[in-house]
């Protein structure tokens, strides 16, 4: 099979397109032809030896990819030919997705929905899931509250903004240019600012009547949530989803007190571990919002296998919009 090897840490450059040998898959995994893989993220941080997970080199990144089962044990519930998405650990040789065959556990695996395609598939789980636990797990959304979400063109930022919308809030989104503030208005936003020329903290007083918004989903940190801080509601909820700024902020607590806000933490990772019973009822909700036509994952690039790098780079600049799927 060809895979994406990561022998080296460091930028997308280091990645070498080799002919790796799968061997058989260890027992209990499911092997999945991989027809197409999600770039996220955290892929560019992994390559780099910077996330939280630092797989053993040499290793094939990607986390989440969609396809069709090769072999799985019997008792895992799938057979040979099911269209399936799944998440993977991206560990060793035959665990992560940029490849043409991947295996999986089976906890990890889902079929896919009717009419769902393999692009939507692999960018459907990570960022719906990472969605819906921020929103309502953590943020208790309610109907007709505000929800602030910041890099509202990225992969999780669309997600966030159509459940945000499916659960009846009304939502402003922020990005940095004019075509990704349209990506927005697509996804259903029903407010956007661009942060780059506007005071986003000062526009989102003027469209809640100087309340401030219920809600804040941030993926981005440092300066975006100290002044995410100066337009939070009273009882209002910060939703601290990533760092993609490069610099994490400090939370100061007096502020917390004075306005009655609080700020929570979302590491979506951690419910596959800490309660895993919790993951299933979210999956069987998002599908149900998918074949309903309330979600719909933004592809906005889909690139063969063969260009997994500069697709990689463009994740990481913050150039993309949605999702960005290689496909094989």
């Amino acid at each position: 099979m060809k895979a994406w090897v990561v022998r080296e840490l460091g930028g997308p450059e280091v990645l070498r397109f080799e002919d790796v040998e799968p061997g058989q898959p260890a027992d209990g995994m499911v092997r999945i032809a991989v027809r197409a893989a999600a770039i996220n993220f955290p892929d560019a941080l992994m390559v780099a030896g910077t996330y939280q997970s630092k797989p053993a080199l040499p290793f094939v990144p990607g986390v989440e990819v969609s396809g069709e089962v090769i072999a799985a044990p019997a008792s895992s519930g799938f057979k040979a030919g099911d269209r399936v998405m799944a998440l993977l650990d991206s560990g060793g040789l035959t665990r992560g997705g940029y490849s043409q065959i991947a295996d999986a556990v089976p906890s990890a695996v889902s079929l896919m929905p009717a009419g769902m395609s393999f692009e939507e598939a692999a960018g459907f789980t990570l960022t719906y899931q990472t969605g819906w636990f921020g929103l309502h797990r953590r943020a208790n959304l309610k109907p007709n509250e505000t929800l602030l979400i910041h890099a509202g063109a990225g992969g999780v930022g669309t997600a966030a903004i159509q459940l945000g919308k499916a659960a009846g809030a009304t939502v402003i989104a922020t990005a940095g240019s004019d075509e990704k503030l349209e990506v927005c208005r697509r996804m259903g936003a029903d407010h956007v600012i661009n942060y780059k020329t506007q005071d986003f903290a000062e526009e989102v007083k003027k469209l809640t009547g100087g309340r401030g918004a219920d809600v804040v989903f941030d993926p981005v940190g440092g300066d975006v949530y100290d002044r995410s801080t100066k337009c939070i509601a009273f009882e209002g909820r910060i939703v601290i989803v990533g760092f993609t700024s490069g610099r994490i902020a400090q939370a100061a607590t007096n502020h917390v007190l004075v306005k009655n806000y609080s700020v929570v933490g979302l590491h979506w990772g951690l419910y596959k571990s800490r309660a895993p019973e919790l993951i299933a009822p979210a999956a069987r909700a998002l599908v149900d919002l998918y074949e309903s036509g309330k979600i719909k994952p933004h592809v906005s690039v889909r690139l063969p296998l063969a260009e997994a790098p500069a697709a990689l780079a463009s994740v990481a600049g913050g150039k993309s919009t949605g999702k960005v799927v290689l496909t094989t």
